[in-house]
């Protein structure tokens, strides 16, 4: 073996996992094995990730690999040349176990690098030949263990020009591939949020001093590549290069610039990554927002629509409610549906009618649900298959899926429907790779190619041969024992294998005097010997050297019929993508026929009018009947309603109700409610709740602003606005100036004049009615009874006059000696006994500072309100009125002069 001394630097071989040269000073002076050259060598190739390096049944990993490894894992740490000074640090595992340990680091933020065996170590000549075959990251996992069943897994790049900035993004599992480009980067953000990446890609330059603010925005692992791997050439060239076409024009992207270049750079990252040519990514898909309804991360948050706020579950989602799908590609489908509702009055039209039919058709949808629930999930499998990591029970199950195929396009015959009849027509039972899989793999094969047994008796004539060499030497053994028991008399001697010694008879100590002379002794153990003979020999040679044979040809073979199941790749997706449809639309009846939805009317009008409308979530969870509500909005008339009532009386239910009832109408769906018209929104914007954004330095009321900021800048005469108090952050005044400017803003801008839902505890902004033609008042209905309330859930024309906050506080749970405090404070305050301040008013003294009470907008209204109800224009004189007039003015004065 040649030698070497070889002094290791971290400048030379940075071992680290930051991929930052210079890093440590450290210098090893080691003498290096050719394997430990060869694991360096390859390091310096993948110094961003963890190299799995494979010895023998072994993953091995050495230096700050090892020590981050033995931390994430839980493994131990060890040192190989343990007897030297500075021996290298290492830890490992079995490679059988490869896919847990990997699935930690992933989901610790690692990238994680395989490194195989690439040549037979009986072969090789001096060290085995190694290299990295695949790469694993968070936004390029095949594993189950790494994926969530009804969740895309997608890696995003992302690339910007001058006003123009790119995405695109790609699910490695599935083959789906799409690209997007928009003129600001709030937008861009918000859509990556929309699809919620596993993995971004950024332009190192783009990403300097930047990464940490996407991570921490977008939750997820940032990959930053050097800037020439961005140039547009070379993007534009990998793109026609993997499609076939001589132009961009083909596939509609020609114009798209920054998006064509984050689409290449995504492309060439997944085939690196993959060492792949990713044969089932078959198309790329230009996707246009306004075909879709725009919900960014605020209101997707707010409305709860693909997880819960508080913690974070699917359970208490829309989702949720909405998903009875029996495949994991239906709930992928429903979550795309839900996540980008439609804009195109006709499109929505089509699934509705789907589902109508459905949903009349009760026993059909049962016996389609029936064979859904035995489809796997083939867009994944025929993934694997592509890559090459398809196991033989994944063939298998994409056989079983596609055995089902036929049984449901016979109960799709007979539906009228647009959708349905194209998926009836649709539909590819693809049966020569059905029957490639049933001649060539056995029903219930083994997890790996290792235990063998895979390949069906017939396929091959050759390996059937070798296996009835093996299963006839095994018979022959069997024979071979119970013949040499009967020959010694030894009942106890057996024929046993182990990898060192192969085949050999063992016999106790207590009866070593039976031997015959042609046993032929090869060890000596404590209570036995074990012994050969030259016939038992023989026969293992055929034994061994066939089955060895038996598992390298059935290997070889697995391999031909995988190879050859990819060539059905594209038909395969087509099916695929037509079942997780079907499966979607079923869910959607299923449904809407548990929980008594209807269809709602979709049109191109600007009013969203719906009658007894619940709300599907909270619906769901309750044991007693929800209570309905009704809803006219649009651009004229009742174009901002005002929502006052007590807190837990049900306002921001309501409000919630409204948006989620819109969004599910336009994914196509039935909606609870007993009738409705929902007029095409192109975006919910959402300003609820209160909370700080600590991470961005954020207070409570700067995180309300920017919210509220960003609707009022972006809304349209098209969008729905709900507004669930605004200016609570601040002071009372403060607040509610805003809440009145904002509102006015939006009824008298003539370029927003949005559909608004505005809930507040201002009972003030009730007044806006009274100039504004488009506001009405709407409260939640409460009844009171012995000092306490009863909320009625019940929406009702008018505003409310009080907020019943000590009542709601009594329910809480409050003291009952606080509640007394808080009834006395609050009538202090009603009749002016207290200052603004909350200080009792004989608190101060002619020695005392004034304190300066803030000014109010709304000081003297009560009190002039109270004197213009008794008043009756038509039996007054002229003189009459004038000096009523002249009263109001003194009572103004006199409100003046008392500050």
């Amino acid at each position: 073996m040649d030698r070497e001394y070889t002094a290791i630097s971290r400048e030379k071989h940075p071992t680290d996992l930051s991929g930052k040269k210079g890093s440590s000073n450290i210098t090893i002076m080691r003498e290096l094995t050719p394997a430990m050259r060869q694991y360096l060598s390859i390091k310096e190739r993948y110094r961003d990730a963890v190299i799995f390096f494979r010895m023998g049944d072994f993953y091995e990993m050495f230096f700050d690999d090892a020590k981050l490894a033995s931390r994430v894992l839980d493994i131990t740490l060890t040192s190989r040349d343990r007897d030297k000074d500075n021996g290298i640090p290492m830890c490992g595992f079995p490679y059988h176990a490869a896919n847990t340990y990997i699935a930690r680091l992933v989901k610790n933020g690692h990238k994680v690098a395989i490194c195989e065996q690439v040549e037979d170590p009986k072969k090789a000549k001096g060290l085995v030949k190694r290299e990295v075959t695949n790469v694993i990251t968070p936004g390029v996992a095949l594993s189950d263990e790494l994926l969530e069943a009804k969740c895309n897994n997608f890696i995003a790049a992302v690339s910007s020009g001058i006003g123009s900035y790119g995405l695109s993004y790609m699910d490695v599992t599935t083959g789906e591939f799409r690209l997007a480009e928009f003129n600001n980067p709030t937008t861009l953000s918000e859509e990556v949020a929309r699809i919620e990446p596993a993995e971004i890609i950024l332009r190192e330059s783009d990403g300097e001093g930047k990464e940490q603010g996407w991570k921490e925005f977008h939750q997820c692992k940032i990959t930053t590549l050097p800037d020439y791997d961005f140039d547009y050439s070379i993007s534009e060239k990998s793109i026609l290069e993997h499609f076939g076409i001589a132009s961009l024009d083909g596939i509609g992207c020609a114009a798209m610039r920054e998006g064509t270049r984050a689409a290449g750079v995504l492309l060439n990252y997944v085939g690196e990554t993959q060492r792949s040519t990713l044969e089932h990514v078959k198309k790329l898909v230009p996707l246009y927002p306004s075909n879709f309804m725009v919900i960014d991360t605020t209101t997707k948050r707010n409305l709860e629509i693909l997880r819960t706020m508080r913690d974070g579950d699917k359970k208490g989602s829309l989702f949720a409610i909405l998903d009875r799908t029996k495949t994991a590609m239906g709930g992928r489908r429903l979550r795309e549906w839900i996540n980008y509702p439609l804009t195109d009055v006709d499109e929505i039209g089509k699934r509705q009618d789907s589902i109508g039919e459905l949903l009349e058709e009760r026993h059909l949808r049962s016996t389609i649900q029936g064979s859904l629930i035995k489809v796997y999930d083939m867009e994944r499998l025929i993934g694997r298959i592509a890559l090459g990591a398809a196991t033989p029970r994944d063939l298998v199950s994409l056989r079983d899926s596609l055995g089902e195929v036929p049984g449901i396009k016979g109960h799709l015959d007979g539906f009228n429907s647009t959708i349905l009849k194209g998926i009836l027509l649709g539909l590819d039972e693809v049966k020569e790779l059905t029957t490639l899989i049933e001649r060539g793999i056995v029903d219930s094969p083994p997890l790996t190619l290792k235990e063998g047994g895979v390949i069906r008796q017939g396929f091959n004539d050759e390996l059937d041969e070798l296996r009835e060499i093996s299963r006839g030497g095994k018979e022959w053994l069997a024979r071979l024992e119970a013949r040499e028991r009967e020959r010694t008399g030894i009942t106890s001697l057996k024929i046993s294998y182990n990898k060192v010694f192969g085949y050999y008879i063992a016999v106790t100590k207590a009866n070593l005097h039976n031997i015959p002379s042609d046993y032929i002794r090869k060890q000596t153990l404590t209570n036995a010997e074990r012994f050969i003979t030259p016939e038992l020999k023989e026969w293992e040679d055929k034994i061994l050297g066939a089955e060895e044979r038996s598992l390298t040809l059935e290997a070889h073979l697995f391999q031909q019929v995988r190879e050859s199941a990819s060539g059905y790749i594209e038909r395969v997706q087509k099916t695929a993508n037509l079942i997780a449809g079907l499966d979607g639309l079923t869910a959607l009846a299923q449904v809407a026929d548990e929980m008594n939805y209807t269809r709602p009317l979709v049109n191109d009008g600007d009013a969203i009018t719906i009658v007894e409308g619940r709300h599907p979530v909270i619906e769901a969870s309750l044991d007693d009947r929800f209570v309905p509500n009704d809803i006219t909005i649009d651009c004229g008339d009742n174009q901002l309603l005002i929502l006052t009532g007590p807190n837990m009386a049900g306002k921001s239910t309501y409000l919630r109700q409204c948006a989620i009832l819109t969004l599910m109408a336009q994914t196509g769906s039935f909606i609870p409610a007993a009738s409705a018209t929902i007029g095409v929104v192109d975006r919910i914007f959402t300003r609820v709740g209160a909370s700080d954004d600590l991470a961005r330095g954020q207070s409570t009321f700067m995180v309300e602003m920017g919210e509220t900021a960003n609707i009022l800048n972006n809304a349209t005469a098209r969008s729905l606005i709900i507004l669930d108090e605004i200016g609570r952050g601040t002071s009372t005044f403060d607040g509610l100036s805003i809440a009145w400017a904002v509102a006015e803003y939006i009824h008298d801008k003539a370029a927003l004049k949005a559909k608004t839902l505005f809930a507040t505890h201002y009972h003030e902004l009730t007044d806006l009615s009274l100039t504004k033609e488009g506001v009405k008042n709407l409260s939640m209905a409460v009844k009171e009874w012995d000092d306490k309330i009863v909320f009625l859930r019940k929406v009702v024309p008018g505003g409310s006059s009080r907020s019943y906050g000590i009542q709601v506080a009594r329910l809480a749970g409050l003291p009952e000696t606080v509640i007394a405090r808080a009834k006395e404070i609050l009538r202090n305050l009603e009749e002016g006994e207290l200052n603004n301040l909350g200080i009792p008013a004989i608190a101060f003294n002619s020695a005392a500072p004034v304190m300066p009470s803030q000014m109010t907008l709304f000081g003297k209204k009560d009190e002039m309100r109270e004197k213009l109800s008794h008043l009756d224009p038509e039996k007054m004189t002229p003189i009459e009125a004038l000096q009523e007039l002249m009263n109001l003015k003194e009572i103004a004065e006199r409100h003046d002069e008392n500050g």
